[in-house]
């Protein structure tokens, strides 16, 4: 029997790559997005709110997927809300594939901040686990909607008999327009106005950061994990780490993409510098640069996501990850820091969404 996948939120920067990589592994995929942006060959579309529980319904009524990857969130204004929210989300629609009896396994796709709570706590208290941070480390006593969507999976696997894997990616680097969190192409487009403005790029976040050592997760590495997961079953019902698989530190790496883009750059220098605060007065003047170079017609907030990069760099500790577990059991896709930047970079350049 040939593999179907419903990719939950395959318009975003990790659904969209699992599904280019489904494809190819030649899967029958289809997409599930409330806002379809674009068309990916050979994912077939479905249009469904997953607060929408009867709407939600309909729209998978002949669907009968034997594999769910759920990579999407919605983000509210606090952890309360994102806990009721996100939970929401996933026990809606397995809930609603329950009756179909044709799931056979489930992968969630959540985050680091499994380790370090939800972006206010660690940007403000700075309270670091052990790093390596590692997948039995014990959950944290603060609010984490990752916590409840977990909870929602587990729950649903006792009863609908399914095995599971969570996913556990560090920044995520890859290609991806209009995704709420995307720091590549933030950091591509903030070099591109530096360059256009003749000013350096400045690092905009904590010496923590700036000195620490660091990995992120290319989204391809991620896609690859998650496949493999799902066809593994020694991999069944555990919890993985995902990133690159090489670590780096940002002093160094900051460089390196300033020197892609050929523009001077400056360190950390006594204290963090936001990049939102940056980008905010910039639209005119990336306007300007997509009229001179000819660009998809693109503004500047539907590119860059300061705020997410900004929470990132901005962390007050050093995070890295232990990739062990998942190495054992036969998953040894690796890819270098410097070259998932590169290569998006000219992707980016390809597609004239940068100049």
């Amino acid at each position: 029997m040939k593999n179907i996948a419903l990719v939950v939120g395959v318009s975003g920067i990790a659904g969209s790559n699992l599904a280019k990589e489904l494809i190819a592994q030649d899967w029958i995929v289809y997409g599930l997005a409330r806002n379809p942006k674009g068309s990916i060959e050979g994912v077939i579309p479905v249009v469904a709110d997953l607060l929408d529980t009867e709407g939600l319904a309909i729209a998978l009524k002949e669907i009968t997927p034997t594999h769910v990857f759920f990579t999407t969130w919605m983000r509210q204004a606090t952890e309360a809300e994102n806990i009721i929210v996100n939970a929401t989300l996933v026990r809606n629609l397995l809930d609603t594939l329950f009756p179909k009896k044709c799931v056979m396994h489930v992968a969630l796709v959540t985050g680091l901040k499994h380790y370090l709570g939800p972006f206010e706590a660690y940007a403000s208290s700075g309270t670091l686990p052990k790093t390596p941070v590692r997948e039995e480390h014990p959950r944290l006593d603060l609010e984490n909607f990752y916590y409840a969507q977990e909870d929602e999976v587990y729950a649903a696997a006792e009863r609908d008999g399914f095995t599971w894997s969570v996913h556990r990616p560090h920044t995520l680097i890859g290609h991806a327009v209009g995704n709420l969190m995307n720091m590549g192409i933030t950091l591509a487009v903030n070099a591109s106005i530096c360059k256009a403005e003749g000013l350096p790029m400045v690092w905009p976040g904590s010496e923590a950061q700036w000195n620490g050592v660091s990995d992120v997760t290319d989204v391809r590495i991620l896609a690859k994990q998650l496949v493999w997961a799902a066809t593994t079953p020694e991999a069944a019902n555990q919890a993985f780490n995902v990133t690159n698989g090489d670590v780096f530190r940002w002093k160094w790496l900051w460089e390196e993409i300033a020197n892609y883009f050929e523009i001077p750059f400056e360190g950390y220098k006594g204290g963090v510098r936001p990049l939102e605060t940056v980008l905010l007065s910039k639209e005119k003047v990336w306007q300007s640069i997509v009229q001179q170079y000819q660009l998809q017609p693109n503004t500047l907030n539907t590119l860059a996501s300061p705020w997410h990069t900004d929470a990132d760099l901005g962390r007050p500790i050093e995070v890295f990850t232990d990739m062990s577990k998942s190495r054992k059991l036969g998953f040894t896709a690796y890819k270098s820091t410097k070259d998932s930047f590169i290569e998006l970079f000219e992707q980016l350049r390809e597609e004239k969404l940068i100049p």
